[in-house]
């Protein structure tokens, strides 16, 4: 029970440490860098991720003081901030994909498909709103595919000796395995703590499936020719 009260009235905690962790991140490739970004598509994106971290940050506040009315207009909000996160990041994807020789099939997978299962995550939280213990569960899984872009940015940033380690995923150092294990043993973790405590299994596995068939898309899903004929679609359709 004292961790179902730290889900509700400390999980702002579990987001500002998110927030703090992808400011780490871009803060040598954007925040000190933010008037030499080379097109306006990487401050959409920077804008509506932080008004996300924001929001994720301020609502168990305001459940917690008891102010639900602002709960509820803020998350109301977010029927619009979703949306536009996912448009500027697919723009975003886009217009760097284009950019380069040939298309990066794993690299598509990492975005594109992390999308997919953050659109899944948050349209659940929205679809129990009225359940608080599902919704709060559901609001807190939303950030574990956006582990890899914060802890592969640290790792290349900051310990850049460590990338030799890694095994190689189409010629590169496939880093997003500390980002996939780091999400996994975390949501494993609160799988374990869910069905101990409260015999539940309605919130957490669900979404260690989903991502876990996100991190095998990325993993795999390049290997494969639909994936290609996709992405080739997906990209210059």
């Amino acid at each position: 029970m004292k961790l179902e009260r730290t889900i509700f009235e400390r999980s702002h905690i579990f987001f500002l440490v998110f927030f703090v962790t992808v400011s780490a991140a871009f803060w040598l490739t954007y925040i000190t860098r933010v008037f030499e970004q080379e097109n306006y598509r990487m401050h959409l994106h920077g804008i509506t991720l932080f008004l996300w971290c924001f929001m994720l940050i301020t609502q168990p506040l305001l459940i917690k003081k008891k102010m639900n009315i602002a709960h509820r207009w803020i998350g109301r909000f977010s029927y619009v901030l979703v949306p536009v996160l996912v448009l500027t990041t697919f723009d975003l994807l886009r217009y760097r994909v284009k950019s380069q020789p040939a298309l990066d099939y794993a690299f598509i997978a990492l975005v594109f498909n992390a999308l997919i299962v953050f659109v899944i995550l948050y349209g659940l939280a929205i679809y129990y709103r009225k359940k608080p213990t599902i919704h709060a569960r559901y609001m807190l899984c939303t950030i574990f595919p956006f582990f890899t872009p914060a802890t592969d940015r640290i790792i290349s940033i900051y310990f850049p000796g460590t990338l030799k380690y890694f095994p190689l995923l189409n010629g590169h150092p496939n880093v997003m395995l500390f980002g996939f294990a780091l999400a996994d043993t975390i949501l494993i973790a609160l799988c374990i703590w869910d069905w101990q405590s409260h015999r539940r299994l309605n919130v957490f596995p669900l979404a260690l499936l989903l991502v876990l068939l996100y991190q095998f898309s990325v993993n795999m899903f390049y290997l494969y020719d639909f994936w290609e004929t996709f992405c080739e679609w997906l990209m210059h359709g």
